[in-house]
């Protein structure tokens, strides 16, 4: 099957007569979670995004599943409570997919935090999960294990436990659930202008589809509740759907950009995440392992008004994540050089203060909001981590519109009956791999992966040179993951385009990249060179090094 032929059947739902129950706007982790939640209760959904599915923040998160230790420290007890006991959840039930993971605080003498009072948030946070994760390492005991780490002055260490992912695979794994259950998601859609009634209500949306070489196509899509989970673009949806009854509107959502650098290990080792205060401005800032790879996150800046572009680094966020990170590291002295590459996202912070003087955005509380808008239900804020309470609000809110069946348990796994390290793969091809790749496919593909390994060839089932990622993640995907574009297989189906140098874009590399995507999606010579000097130079300017 081609690429074009695959856009066509992508495409065939919207040839749809009557009215979707749900149409939901928003291809990341917010938009997937409330796709899950309403096809699970017999909604017809329809979910469109207008470039890839997490093409914005969902892809380029710090890639936590965490409780947030400071909401604690900054009274915001509700927010830690939710989160914690759903980072708890999701350990449970997407077992390769969200693993746990450790995090030490070193301790400095005449540096905040001291460990006593540290150490009592660590109790709290504890006993909120119900299970005792909280350790205290005395200076030698935690310099044996970390050799490395800045001595003078070092009292010891505390450690902790959150859990990590992988952000854009967490999307599309609760998309799968969603269209398993009969919703239907399509990326390179664009919400051009939203469909109003006579009343002024929104009733549907005009969709553009951004994919297509001819620049006119568009589609008229009507829905009984039109959602926007577009995260930090929302306030331009709002702003249409309250125009038609002449309501007056304040911009809720506060873009904050947050960056990360990746480096190898050989340069700087870890086997958990380090989080401590910055020297300069004192916020928290980690260093962590991923995907066989050291991240060194996160900024918190005012971003810009977004557009539709991508998002990347500054030259000064690089400067502050290698200074934060040569300050705690002795005789590390990490520089440009040593950056395989880097990624910058944007958070849609939800802020009540208006346009007079507003607190930092690290300062900015991280709860979600819910409005209606003459049938047009926004959402934007919130966690990674508590995605699946945003959905459930979501459905609430839609509750004043739509008649919905609610029957089923607010409980339910995500995955319905099974939770996801429960799906078993029967194909004879899973017994052959190792237990730690057994484990990591079943969390990333669930029901897919018999999918998965009877479309693998035998050379498919290797890694890619260092990386956690074999060859059939790339086959698959190509044949049935949407792939439009390079990037989309590069940096969100996979990571390779993250962790590999050069955006995985060596000879012998990109020479098999090449072969799966001819075989599968069944590009030309003139179509793969196209893509590779597209994808060669969006990697360039937002996922390598800015201008110093």
């Amino acid at each position: 099957m081609n690429q074009s032929t695959q856009r066509q059947q992508a495409l065939a739902p919207l040839a749809r007569s009557e009215p979707w129950d749900m149409l939901i706007i928003g291809g990341g982790i917010t938009g997937a979670g409330i796709a899950r939640e309403a096809a699970r209760r017999g909604l017809s959904v329809l979910l469109i995004e207008q470039k890839d599915f997490a093409w914005g923040t969902s892809s380029r998160s710090s890639k936590m599943v965490h409780g947030g230790l400071r909401y604690i420290a900054s009274g915001d007890y509700k927010t830690t409570l939710l989160s914690v006991r759903e980072r708890e959840r999701m350990l449970s039930e997407a077992d390769g997919l969200v693993n746990e993971m450790h995090y030490v605080m070193p301790h400095y003498k005449g540096k905040f935090p001291p460990p006593w009072i540290f150490n009592t948030l660590l109790r709290v946070y504890d006993k909120i999960a119900g299970k005792r994760y909280f350790k205290y390492f005395k200076k030698d005991a935690f310099l044996r294990l970390n050799p490395n780490i800045k001595q003078d002055k070092f009292l010891g260490a505390s450690q902790f436990s959150d859990a990590i992912t992988d952000d854009s695979r967490l999307v599309m794994r609760v998309l799968d659930e969603a269209i398993h259950d009969g919703a239907h998601a399509i990326n390179y859609l664009k919400a051009e202008s939203l469909i109003t009634n006579e009343q002024g209500l929104v009733v549907g949306t005009t969709l553009k589809d951004t994919a297509s070489k001819d620049k006119d196509q568009t589609y008229k899509v009507h829905a009984k509740v039109v959602v926007s989970a577009t995260g930090a673009w929302a306030d331009t949806l709002r702003m249409q759907a309250r125009e038609q009854t002449e309501q007056s509107f304040n911009k809720q959502i506060r873009p904050s950009r947050g960056s990360h650098l990746v480096v190898s290990q050989e340069r700087l080792p870890t086997s958990q995440a380090y989080t401590f205060l910055h020297p300069a401005d004192k916020r928290a800032v980690f260093v962590f392992p991923w995907e066989n790879r050291t991240v060194l996150g996160t900024t918190d800046l005012d971003h810009p008004p977004l557009n539709d572009e991508e998002v990347g680094i500054t030259s000064a966020e690089v400067d502050y994540l290698l200074a934060a990170t040569n300050s705690l590291f002795d005789d590390t002295d990490l520089n440009r050089e040593d950056i395989i590459s880097t990624w910058a996202g944007v958070r849609p912070l939800i802020s009540d203060s208006g346009d007079g003087k507003r607190v930092s955005p690290s300062k900015e509380k991280r709860d979600h909001s819910v409005w209606l808008d003459n049938n047009l239900v926004t959402v934007s804020g919130g966690k990674l981590t508590t995605f699946r309470l945003i959905a459930l609000d979501v459905l609430a809110k839609c509750q004043q519109v739509l008649a919905l069946d609610d029957s089923a348990t607010q409980n339910q796994a995500i995955n319905g009956d099974q939770v996801f390290s429960k799906v078993a793969p029967i194909h004879p091809k899973f017994a052959t791999l190792p237990s730690d790749l057994q484990q990591r496919l079943q969390g990333f593909y669930g029901l897919q992966l018999d999918t998965l390994l009877e479309l693998a060839h035998e050379e498919d089932l290797a890694y890619i040179t260092d990386s956690n990622t074999i060859w059939a993640e790339i086959r698959f995907a190509a044949r049935y993951e949407q792939v439009i574009h390079l990037d989309d297989l590069l940096l969100r189906r996979t990571r390779l385009g993250l962790i590999l140098p050069h955006g995985a874009m060596t000879p012998l590399i990109r020479t098999r990249i090449k072969q799966i995507c001819q075989q599968e999606l069944g590009w030309d010579e003139q179509k793969w060179q196209q893509e590779v000097a597209r994808y060669s130079e969006l990697w360039q300017r937002y996922y390598h090094l800015p201008a110093a």
